[in-house]
């Protein structure tokens, strides 16, 4: 098991998320970074789709009651094994009573706590994720969280070095998404700047600061995905995130691809992002 003795700003259970479930109107959730997400089970020799521990801004503080391995990915907020630090994208063996702890931030928003066999939380459905109204939302001090039984880590391929570009490139690519077309070529050659990410983010999408030039009108409810990024009456850009609702309104200019969308999670409010458009 693992205790939270500590939830921080905001600690929740993620996978992959919920994918075929917008049909239902559900939205997808997962975790906002699935790159590192993905590293970390595979470094653990996990699958994919296992279910990790999403620590936004640190704080988290986790205390172990049974052995295992873990591994510790996505942004570096200086964990620690009781006193000892742990390196990112490194498989590293836990024991009982061990505690595990995050403290000054260096790079990047969340980080992932990793386990051997993923954590084992109620699947909800077809996927462990947390999403308000459907799961609780986060954790809290007091959880216990159930994982398997340890079992002898494999010889081989156990840590990668850090891939620092995924936290300090500002270039997110992206494709022309169902409205682009509408655009004039003014208006596309707005998207060319440096957008800066507003203190209006969450889960469920980031606005940007910088207005484009928009007279064009609302559409009907048509479907959204994450990564879609809506131009609002405004000019105001919003990029939906995991948890974003499955339809919206407003004109679907761009499009992130899926690591871009892991990139984006780790920037901070007041970071510039550019669009690179495919």
């Amino acid at each position: 098991m693992i205790k939270v003795l500590n939830a921080g700003i905001y600690c929740s259970v993620q996978d992959l998320g919920r994918l075929g479930m917008a049909k239902i109107g559900v939205p997808r959730a997962g975790a906002m970074d699935q790159f590192s997400a993905k590293m970390g089970n595979i470094l653990l020799k996990n699958g994919q789709k296992d279910a990790v521990i999403e620590i936004t801004f640190g704080q988290g503080r986790f205390e172990f009651t049974s052995d295992t391995f873990i591994c510790i990915t996505g942004g570096d907020f200086s964990p620690k094994v009781n006193t000892f630090p742990v390196k990112l994208n490194k498989v590293y063996p836990v024991k009982k009573d061990d505690f595990l702890s995050f403290g000054r931030r260096k790079y990047g928003a969340r980080s992932y706590l990793c386990v051997q066999g993923g954590i084992q939380s109620e699947v909800i459905l077809k996927s462990r994720s947390f999403y308000g109204g459907i799961t609780k939302q986060r954790l809290l001090k007091g959880d216990e969280l159930s994982i398997p039984k340890a079992k002898l880590y494999p010889e081989g391929f156990s840590k990668v070095k850090v891939f620092y570009e995924h936290y300090e490139n500002n270039q997110l690519d992206c494709y022309p998404g169902a409205e682009y077309n509408l655009l004039t070529n003014k208006q596309k050659q707005g998207f060319q700047k440096l957008f800066t990410i507003s203190g209006d983010n969450n889960r469920m999408g980031y606005r940007l600061e910088e207005a484009v030039q928009n007279d064009l009108p609302s559409i009907l409810t048509s479907s959204v995905l994450p990564g879609t990024i809506q131009l609002t009456p405004s000019g105001k850009l919003i990029v939906l995130m995991r948890d974003a609702q499955v339809t919206g309104g407003y004109p679907r200019v761009l499009q992130l691809t899926d690591y871009a969308i892991s990139r984006l999670s780790q920037k901070l409010t007041g970071e510039q992002i550019r669009f690179v458009l495919h």
